[in-house]
């Protein structure tokens, strides 16, 4: 008999045939992504690709998790590979080894049949995200308006701050100045930038949990404390720095964080305004802080730890110095 299980937060996807033969293996495969994966975006793609072996063996007749062999999941590798590119096929891989290691401690399984199979070669030494230069990161952020004029009663024109922009101009900073990503940007606290020595410090929570700290350049200083004077929320300490807009005039926040989302749409939106011809987005930011400090004279191993990387090479994808060197020999070709 089949046991279906509701797993929150992704209702009906797991546990499936043949992860869920018998309750107690329905309730492992729940621990697994409830108890042993913590970041959202790992537990949607793993959940994917176990959801996706799971058709896999029902359309060739495997009905019980003792039924599958190594070679069966060789099989659905070779298939993947067919229509996935290599470091897809190497997560879908990694996550049945996992899931499968779980099971075996959980003695639902005696073995682990993903534990021997080999994914594809796959050697990346750059990354694919999308960098600005120097130039056009310093040309986005000054194309940002954080005043408007208002004409007052007698006539005259004033300059006043303009809230919205004040916030996606620190938004930004944050993650030029800090290599933050994204996530770790959007989920700050008011109190996650405090001053320490008479600097700004911003704290950051990356991926794993890792709470990470680093002091401000001095022009994310000024951005953050603009925007956090202008905005009034510097006495709620817990609350999200940023914010989303309570109507389209710009004038006014909520009291809720910024979706990814809308800092993707944001970025897109100020891109356009400013000119810029990449397509950019939420990342971009990371990789274009690193690689200008590289360029400045920066050290890797420095990079690798205000980027909060376990590994030196992980720093090294998001380096384009490279890109300078190719464009001027490309430039060579006297045609």
């Amino acid at each position: 008999m089949r046991t279906e299980v509701i797993l929150s937060p992704a209702p009906g996807l797991l546990p499936a045939r043949p992860f869920a033969p018998t309750p107690k293996a329905a309730q492992r495969v729940v621990e697994f992504f409830t108890a042993q994966i913590n970041n959202d975006h790992t537990r949607k793609a793993y959940l994917n690709a176990a959801r996706r072996f799971a058709g896999w063996c029902e359309a060739h007749g495997l009905r019980e998790l003792a039924h599958v062999h190594p070679f069966h999941v060789a099989a659905f590798v070779k298939e993947l590979q067919g229509r996935f590119s290599p470091p897809t096929v190497k997560q879908h891989l990694a996550a049945l080894r996992m899931l499968f290691d779980w099971l075996v401690v959980g003695h639902i399984l005696e073995l682990n049949p993903a534990h021997a199979i080999r994914g594809p070669k796959h050697s990346v030494r750059k990354g694919k995200t999308p960098v600005l230069t120097a130039d056009e990161a310093r040309a986005l952020l000054d194309s940002i308006a954080v005043t408007r004029k208002v004409t007052l009663d007698d006539g005259s024109e004033t300059e006043q701050p303009l809230l919205v922009g004040l916030r996606d101009r620190a938004l930004i900073g944050v993650m030029v100045y800090t290599f933050a990503r994204v996530t770790a940007a959007i989920t700050m606290r008011v109190e996650d930038y405090y001053v320490q020595g008479r600097r700004g410090w911003v704290r950051l929570h990356e991926k794993g949990g890792k709470l990470h700290t680093l002091p401000c350049h001095h022009n994310l200083d000024r951005y953050l404390e603009e925007y956090i004077a202008v905005a009034g929320i510097a006495q709620d300490a817990k609350g999200p720095l940023f914010r989303t807009l309570r109507d389209r005039s710009g004038l006014a926040l909520t009291r809720n964080a910024l979706w990814q989302q809308d800092a993707y749409r944001m970025i897109q939106r100020r891109a356009t305004a400013a000119g810029i011809k990449t397509r950019i987005g939420n990342h971009t930011f990371r990789a274009t802080g690193i690689t200008a400090y590289l360029r400045n004279g920066g050290m890797l191993e420095t990079a690798q730890q205000m980027a909060a990387h376990e590994s030196p090479r992980t720093t090294g994808l998001y380096d384009r110095r490279s890109d300078d060197v190719s464009l001027d020999e490309v430039e060579r070709i006297g045609i």
